[in-house]
């Protein structure tokens, strides 16, 4: 009842449709039942009364009565497919919002199958449902009451015996139920691992054929399919175990009709006409018997289907907007990080980080592999909040800016560059929808991006592969800047957005960037993409370990002067650190001033 409870919350809106649909229900019934009783009187009236004056008026309500049906069925179908795309929509919609408001640690926990199922065969169970599971039950009822009432005046014994294995087969349709459910259950859960296989597979097709794991793949497609099919086959097992006994009580209804209806006959007790008639009412007590465990199945489709659904629906956001005191008044930049540790899963990722930048300067920070530094950035981003410790934007506590005003005015050029099925244009432009066409050659132009642009093949009105298959990974970086750049923050982020990038298309990129008049940020793992910045942070293993400008770690002869004498600054081509505590140095910058100076 629950599920149908938060159906209704999307129905409702649309009483006039249900409306008319119950009234098109009624003319339907009726029609439905003229037929057989019209039959049974030209049986009795004309056939054997003699009376064929009323030959052409039955025939005449007999053919008004199939093609009024007939148009009913069709405007029916019609009203309820209508209001029911519309509640799918709405759902869609609604779902769709809500994984735009989840935060990131939502994704990083749920299957993309899972996400998929909720939004296609999910939503579908529920088109079923509202379509031609609760017609056709609403038809079943009437059918029952009317053909019921009408046989039981012809011949009430006859009724009686023939309703009297309703209670078997709604007793086997009990347990059906019951049992049903937690097969659907299991199925859409295999059908989500199911999806997820595929889509992680498509996504990641150029990895897969570059090791050769097509073998690989398949086995765990296979083993995925076979995990479905075991579900769905346990399914069937249920259905076997009851469905036939229920098929078993409707023949014996017509067994029933037959030997008892026949006898009735011989002994006068009831005409050929109201036999006739009989015959042409049974199925208001067959169809709703033999279709009994297809409204279960359809039932418990629904309430698995819809459980998802609301589970998704009931997600709460970790981030959101809380006491607000900041919005849309913009941003200068400040960036202030106070004790900051981040736990991630109970691992520490950053440990008690301290870092001041002020506004239009450039923070650069450097490290190893898995030394914290993207996550000095998602906290900046607001994609998590701090474990302990707290981060200041303008001197204002990050949770209290509103999230639309803080990610406006910021914008991350992202390591993992991701580019829509778009054009190149679109995508640049896709934090700018408005921008000019001389907009986003600009930066383009800034980005060292617009000369291999003007050479594809519809220069920026070229198409771009999913995920920006077809495009090297320097142009995808190149592109990801000026995406940035478009969007004109006040805290531009560059996280590792030239490691694709040889040094002379590296060098020029920072030359166009100088004229940025914005606080940047530049996460990097070579000392050559960062020695100019404001203020340098040296992480490894979460612990801020030195900071300073490029002369004074040089001077300080410490782990960053280490990485420059060994290869001019690849920083996981490093020698190896130990770490008993974060450096205690007090070395002033001109760039801001980090753990505790």
């Amino acid at each position: 009842m629950n599920a149908l409870k938060w159906l209704w919350g999307y129905v409702k809106k649309y009483r006039l449709s249900i409306l008319f649909t119950l009234l098109l229900t009624a003319v339907f019934i009726v029609c439905a039942f003229v037929i057989p009783v019209v039959l049974g009187r030209i049986v009795d009236d004309v056939i054997y009364g003699g009376n064929t004056g009323l030959l052409f008026f039955y025939s005449i309500l007999l053919l008004a009565s199939v093609g009024v049906k007939e148009l009913v069925i069709y405007a029916r179908q019609i009203t309820v497919e209508n209001f029911t795309q519309n509640v799918i929509r709405a759902i869609r919609n609604k779902l769709y919002g809500k994984l735009q408001e989840l935060d990131c640690s939502y994704f990083d926990k749920t299957r993309k199958g899972d996400i998929m199922s909720r939004l296609t065969m999910d939503t579908d169970a529920i088109r079923v449902l509202l379509s031609s599971t609760l017609p056709g039950l609403i038809d079943q009822v009437f059918f029952i009451v009317i053909g019921v009432g009408i046989m039981y005046e012809a011949s009430p014994l006859l009724t009686i015996l023939l309703i009297s294995t309703s209670p078997f087969i709604a007793f086997f349709a009990y347990f059906l139920a019951k049992y049903i459910k937690h097969d659907f259950i299991a199925m859409r859960e295999s059908n989500s691992k199911l999806n997820t296989v595929v889509a992680e597979n498509i996504s990641g097709n150029r990895v897969v054929k570059a090791y050769a794991k097509e073998e690989y793949e398949i086995e765990k497609f296979e083993k995925c399919n076979e995990d479905y099919k075991d579900s769905f086959m346990a399914h069937i097992k249920t259905w076997i175990k009851y469905a036939p006994t229920m098929l078993f009580f409707v023949n014996l209804t017509y067994f029933i009709f037959i030997v008892v209806g026949g006898k009735l006959v011989i002994d006068k007790a009831i005409t050929i006409g109201q036999f006739t008639i009989f015959n042409g009412c049974l199925w208001c007590i067959t169809s709703p018997m033999s279709s009994v465990g297809n409204i279960i199945n359809q039932f418990q489709q629904f309430n698995a289907s819809s459980l998802k659904i609301r589970q998704l629906e009931d997600e709460q956001s970790k981030i959101e907007n809380r006491n607000v005191k900041k919005r849309d008044t913009g941003i200068s930049g400040k960036i202030q990080f106070k004790n900051v540790t981040f736990s991630y899963d109970g691992d520490r990722v950053l440990k008690n980080v301290n870092f001041t930048v002020n506004p239009g300067e450039t923070l650069a920070i450097i490290g190893p592999t898995g030394s914290g530094k993207s996550t000095v950035i998602n906290l900046i981003n607001r994609f998590y909040d701090p474990t302990h410790g707290t981060v200041y934007i303008d001197d204002v506590n990050i949770k209290n800016i509103d999230l639309k005003t803080l990610r406006k005015n910021v914008a991350s050029a992202m390591q993992d560059v991701f580019l829509f099925s778009d054009t190149v244009k679109n995508n640049i432009a896709y934090g700018a929808p408005n921008a000019t066409y001389e907009d986003v050659e600009r930066v383009a132009k800034a980005a060292n991006a617009h000369d291999f642009i003007e050479k594809m093949s519809d220069g920026y009105d070229t198409m771009v592969g999913e995920r920006g298959v077809g495009l090297s990974g320097g142009q995808r970086q190149r592109i990801s800047l000026a995406r940035a750049l478009l969007k004109n923050p006040s805290i531009l982020i560059l996280d590792d957005t030239t490691s694709a990038l040889d040094m002379e298309t590296e060098y020029n990129i920072q030359e166009n960037l100088k004229e940025t008049l914005k606080t940047k940020i530049i996460i990097a793992h070579r000392i050559s993409s960062v020695k100019n910045a404001d203020l340098i942070l040296v992480l490894n293993h979460g612990n801020l370990i030195e900071w300073g400008t490029h002369d004074e770690l040089i001077a300080l002869g410490g782990y960053y002067k280490g990485v420059f004498d060994h290869q001019f600054g690849d920083f996981n081509s490093a020698p190896s650190y130990h770490i008993s505590h974060p450096a205690k140095i007090g070395v002033g910058n001109k760039g801001g001033e980090a753990n505790g100076n």
